[in-house]
């Protein structure tokens, strides 16, 4: 097996040794706080980077450290998720309101946008609503072009109880300090914790399963699921001008792997890999492969024509 199709980064992954809070910082943006992590050098290209419904920046931990480097490197928390309050309804289009308002806030014209599930609904309604925004786009298991959402119908999440039951689920979802570390310490718990998004979650390093259980139980779980299913913007999808990247993982149970078929279908200019042996998260679980496509992406000539191709992993 290449060591670009390792499972997981390892036991010593370079996020560790990056004292990230120096890096965080407070904008408003859309008339909220939102929580920001910047860090790279300022007049680089900038890689923006959008989190999954029930998530938070730390998703993006394999990466900030591989490109800071070279790009300047932004994540946020979007309203009612991770540290970001909330103050207004959700929706996908507010969110990419926000998005657009943090950048301009950060001073930032245009950025490769790179968003895993909900924050790939986020950044291809960025694309479609703000292209002047969004140079590349990168959707990984985006949302957005299924009638399915964590296993259910949309109908099912939309429908006056499935609201309800969503209000109950997610606000369970809120875990201790104590108990994060608790299942993330052992193979047994990491799989119990986080085995529906990932393929061989037990691989992954402890402290990382343990920042990415800080983006369950937020406020905005329940009215962000809502939006997910009863939000349409599929026949928008072809307004898409940039050069996309679709990265997939071929054992997806939240979002199905066609929908990334869709994806390629719909936008003009776009390719697809997907990752064997790889769940809902592929910048997680194949972090090595994951960073070498991104790479390789924002070196290409956006006039290439770039086939379809689909990376393996074991």
């Amino acid at each position: 097996m290449s060591s670009l199709d390792a499972y997981g980064s390892g036991v010593d992954p370079a996020w560790l040794g990056v004292d990230w809070s120096e890096h965080q910082s407070w904008v408003v943006a859309d008339g909220t706080p939102v929580n920001v992590i910047d860090i790279g050098p300022k007049e680089a290209p900038v890689l923006l980077f959008i989190h999954g419904h029930s998530a938070c920046w730390q998703h993006w931990l394999e990466q900030l450290p591989h490109f800071m480097e070279t790009h300047r490197c932004v994540a946020l928390d979007l309203p009612g998720f991770g540290r970001s309050p909330i103050d207004a309804p959700v929706s996908m289009e507010r969110y990419a309101r926000t998005v657009d308002a943090v950048c301009e806030e950060l001073e930032i014209a245009a950025a490769c946008v790179v968003g895993n599930s909900m924050g790939g609904f986020v950044a291809a309604e960025l694309a479609i609503s703000f292209p002047r925004r969004v140079e590349r786009l990168v959707l990984v298991a985006a949302a957005g072009m299924s009638g399915k959402y964590i296993g259910l119908p949309t109908a099912v999440i939309a429908h006056p109880g499935g609201m309800m039951l969503g209000r109950v689920l997610f606000g369970l979802g809120g875990l201790t300090e104590a108990q994060k570390r608790l299942l993330s310490r052992r193979p047994r718990g990491r799989k119990l914790a986080i085995d529906f998004v990932c393929t061989r979650s037990e691989l992954l390093h402890p402290a990382l399963v343990q920042e990415i259980l800080g983006g369950a139980g937020r406020p905005a779980g329940a009215p962000a699921a809502v939006d997910l299913a009863t939000y349409d913007f599929r026949d928008r999808v072809p307004d898409i001008a940039c050069p996309t990247l679709i990265v997939w993982g071929d054992r997806d149970l939240l979002v199905p792997t066609s929908c990334s078929e869709e994806y390629e279908r719909a936008i003009p200019d776009a390719r697809r890999v997907v990752y064997d042996g790889t769940g809902h998260l592929p910048m997680v679980e194949r972090p090595a492969r994951f960073n070498a496509d991104l790479a390789a992406f924002l070196d290409e000539d956006p006039g290439e024509v770039r086939p379809s191709r689909a990376s393996a992993a074991a």
